[in-house]
């Protein structure tokens, strides 16, 4: 006998486990090419010898054509006024997911032997490649939270899944891959580009599951910039006048910026910190596990935590815990061996704990950015605006390991000893790596304590000013 499924008062699927599960494969989905990020400056330096230098100003090259890309994505959805047979954020989704199949690998062909001249070139388009598609399937399911549900707790929920399946997308491979590719603190090239094309097939059938079990449940118009729906990309800037004068999606944007300022800046460090001062980097992968796992505890009273306190105040309260942990990385005596691997592992459990409500609801904080610049300003852009949140974690993302990495340099690092960096250098690494997450630390700090301005009691205002609005139509 059939389940009878269950409607709303509108006629959609009741919102439920299926919504959950569906946007949480979306971001694993994402994360399945996304993860391998944190390998690629490792690939190609110690792997294909490119210098900590050139490889530095090919990542800030590459990141700022993926920060432009985005809102220029953002526009592109937005003006597209065909009737697709689903959602047109799901169709673009779709298209990203085909792409993804084989263009994470693009970015780890296995050449050491080419001339530099052609490695720079392999790398400038693999990426430019792995980017265009994974832009195409991100920013629309950015975009797709709001449109889900309209409730406060549901969108909580939602961000929550988002950032579950976005979590273990990341923590599987981080787990997995060092003891796969790492071999006598050695990166194994070979094993990295089978690997992406493996993670590849898996994000695919991870968001043909969201595609076919996600409902679209709240109707409204997304409007953009333009008059016209052209996409004009000189009128996608003017949008940033706009983005600026919404303090909510500054504060919900500037907090990722720092987390990953400091997070893609103490990467490279951080490896070559366990590959060289600790001397064990398959561990490396379980140990910066342990950061990601309070997220997972906050994950079932998120909701709650929302409702009874608001995400504005918990996220606060929870940026603080995570400085105090981040500072003990400065502090503690981490020694080169496995007393001082635990300490540094117990530093970042103490971060992890005060950003495992941030990691938990940090999507939905934008969400209700959106609802902010609709309600303060009268319109809504949702592609547009999502792009140009994405826009600054990308530059972040850029402009974070390209520090790192000149960083490493100057501190001694050199890329043909690969794992095997002299005492000195390997402790210069554990320096900067804590350094980067501190600063990390206290941006976060700011943006969500003192820039961010959506509490408890402003988003029920806003919440219910724009179901009049809707109502009065």
């Amino acid at each position: 006998m059939a389940k009878t499924v269950q409607l709303d008062e509108h006629g959609y699927r009741r919102f439920g486990v299926r919504d959950r599960l569906a946007y949480a494969a979306g971001d694993f989905g994402c994360n399945m090419s996304f993860a391998l990020k944190g390998t690629v400056s490792v690939f190609w330096t110690q792997y294909m010898q490119v210098s900590v230098e050139a490889m530095a100003v090919l990542l800030l090259i590459v990141q700022v054509w993926d920060a432009v890309n985005d809102p220029v994505i953002g526009a592109m959805v937005d003006a597209d006024r065909h009737q697709y047979k689903r959602n047109k954020f799901l169709q673009y989704i779709w298209v990203g997911s085909i792409g993804l199949l084989v263009a994470g690998a693009a970015m780890f062909l296995p050449f050491p032997n080419a001339p530099m001249v052609l490695k720079y070139v392999l790398f400038v388009l693999g990426y430019i490649l792995w980017d265009a598609f994974y832009t195409i399937a991100n920013v629309p399911y950015g975009s797709l939270l709001s449109l889900i549900s309209n409730d406060p707790g549901d969108r909580a929920t939602l961000s929550v899944f988002r950032s579950v399946g976005s979590m273990v997308g990341n923590i599987l491979p981080a787990v997995l891959l060092p003891f796969l590719i790492y071999k006598n603190n050695e990166l194994q090239g070979n094993v990295v580009f089978w690997a992406a094309l493996l993670m590849g097939a898996a994000g695919f059938l991870c968001f043909q599951y969201m595609i076919k079990n996600t409902v679209i449940r709240v109707e409204r118009e997304v409007k953009c910039n333009d008059e016209d729906d052209k996409v004009d990309v000189f009128g996608v800037f003017k949008s940033f006048g706009s983005f600026f004068r919404n303090r909510a999606a500054v504060g919900a944007t500037l907090a990722p910026v720092g987390m990953f300022l400091g997070m893609y800046g103490a990467q490279y460090a951080t490896v070559a910190m366990y590959q060289s001062y600790f001397q064990n980097a398959q561990l490396s992968g379980l140990m910066g596990m342990i950061s990601y796992l309070p997220m997972f505890l906050f994950m079932p009273f998120a909701r709650k935590i929302a409702l009874k306190f608001g995400k504005k105040e918990g996220v606060t309260v929870g940026a603080a815990v995570s400085l105090i942990g981040y500072a003990l990385l400065l502090i503690l005596p981490i020694t080169p061996d496995n007393k001082g691997m635990i300490l540094w592992a117990a530093g970042m459990l103490v971060a992890g704990v005060g950003g495992g409500f941030y990691q938990a609801v940090s999507w939905s904080l934008m969400a209700d950015a959106m609802d902010y610049g609709e309600w303060k300003f009268g319109i809504r852009e949702e592609g547009t605006t999502y792009a140009l949140h994405s826009f600054f974690r990308k530059l972040a993302q850029g402009i974070g390991p390209s520090c790192g990495l000149l960083m490493a340099g100057a501190l001694g690092f050199v890329e043909a000893n690969g794992g095997h960096q002299t005492m000195e250098v390997a402790t210069n690494m554990r320096w900067l790596a804590a350094g980067a997450y501190t600063l990390s630390g206290v941006i976060m700090f700011v943006a969500l304590a003192l820039v961010y301005n959506l509490d408890k009691k402003t988003l029920a205002k806003i919440e219910e000013d724009l179901e009049a609005r809707k109502a009065s139509k």
